[in-house]
This record gives C-alpha cells, sequence and structure tokens, in this order.
C-alpha cells in the first residue's frame, strides 16, 4: 500500500469531467496523490472536446480511455469524487465523499468545454490544498 492519498474520480461516462480532473490532478499534484478516474457507465471513447481544452493548457489526454467503476476502486481511494452519478457509486463509512456538480461536457463543443476545464482546475487547486493540509 501507498503512502501517498488516493482520489478517485467518478462520472456516468468517464468521458469528460472525471478524466479532466483526473489528468489534473496528476499533472499539479506532481505524483503525490494517487488518482483514479471511473464512470457507472463507461463511453467508448474519452470526450474529444474535453481532450482539446485540456492539450490547450498543456495536458495531454489522447490515450486515456473510459474506465468502468468498482467496488474496488472505491475501497481502495481515500476521497471519492462524483460528478453527476452520486446514487451509484458504492457507499463505503470513513471515506471522503464530494460530490461536484458540473455542466456535462457531453456533446459540446471546445469553446464550451473551457469554462467547465478551467472551473475543474480551481476545484482540483483547492482538493490538493485540503490533502496537503491532512498529510
Amino acid at each position: 500500500m501507498s503512502n501517498k492519498p488516493s482520489v478517485l474520480f467518478v462520472c456516468v461516462h468517464n468521458a469528460g469531467r472525471s478524466q479532466m480532473a483526473a489528468a489534473y490532478l496528476t499533472t499539479l499534484s506532481g505524483g503525490a496523490i494517487e488518482v483514479r478516474s471511473a464512470g457507472s457507465q463507461p463511453a467508448e471513447q474519452v470526450n474529444p472536446a474535453a481532450v482539446e481544452a485540456m492539450a490547450e493548457v498543456g495536458i495531454d489526454m489522447s490515450a486515456e480511455i473510459p474506465k468502468v467503476l468498482t467496488t474496488e476502486a472505491v475501497q481502495d481511494s481515500d476521497v471519492v469524487i462524483t460528478m453527476g452519478c452520486g446514487d451509484e457509486c458504492p457507499y463505503f463509512p470513513g471515506k471522503r465523499y464530494e460530490d461536484w456538480v458540473l455542466e456535462d461536457p457531453a456533446g459540446k463543443g471546445v469553446e464550451s468545454v473551457r469554462p467547465i476545464r478551467d472551473e475543474i482546475k480551481g476545484r482540483v487547486e483547492a482538493l490538493i490544498a485540503s490533502l496537503d493540509r491532512r498529510a
């Protein structure tokens, strides 16, 4: 087991919000936090507009693929952040759960995804700060 805190981002399709959040957390934490993302009903591919929006800020998500949410992923995470699928996420007492209400980028162009991306960055920065305080 790692001593690093671990965070799981969950949304329905694991194609936009959760992928962007995971990519930001991986990049901004410099590897100090174990990062996972998953979806309750994973899509076939990551949202191309999300990939493009993240590329604009120097983060490459082009190789990412949506993953299915597993009970093990939740059990193995210290913090579980849901984005619109809270009822489908297994609950374990003692875990830190947050629900981030964010617009779904599905079907939107990159112009509409940018503000979602920027809001996710701010939330990820606050998350990192809160995890640093716990350490």
